[in-house]
């Protein structure tokens, strides 16, 4: 693996973890919420950058994905969708949706590794089923960035 391959995949962790606790207690204040998660990260903070990236995307667009997660999750009740993989979800269709420099493919892949790490053996079918269907609706290569 190259190292921004793992410096990408570090950093989407760091982001799925922070949208999952945001999901369960919101701050008063992003910015000093995200200070303090990143004081306690392995590396220093601008190691996370595109974590951050991730983060502030996913969280400024939450409507417009949960929306998304909401017609795509055929048979499921948005209420019903554990909170790990809703943060899964819409970290995946943020790259998706706004980060054309990223192959959905590439965030299809690492948000099913992301089920496998923290979610259920179930979640990996679901998230997959989603994540397939809005790559339908992309209108673009899934395989390739916009940048190639």
């Amino acid at each position: 693996m190259t190292a921004q391959f793992t410096q990408r995949r570090e950093c989407r962790a760091a982001a799925f973890q922070y949208l999952y606790a945001w999901s369960v207690n919101q701050p008063a204040s992003l910015n000093e919420d995200l200070r303090l998660f990143f004081e306690h990260m392995e590396h220093p903070r601008d190691h996370y950058a595109f974590a951050e990236e991730l983060i502030h995307g996913a969280i400024e667009h939450v409507a417009e994905l949960d929306g998304y997660i909401k017609t795509l999750a055929h048979n499921w009740e948005f209420e019903r969708v554990a909170k790990i993989d809703l943060a899964i979800l819409r970290l995946a269709m943020f790259e998706m949706l706004h980060r054309k420099d990223i192959p959905p493919v590439v965030s299809i892949n690492e948000a099913i590794d992301l089920s496998k790490l923290y979610s259920s053996v179930d979640a990996k079918r679901f998230i997959n089923g989603v994540l397939d269907r809005m790559k339908d609706k992309l209108g673009r290569d899934a395989r390739k960035s916009t940048t190639e």
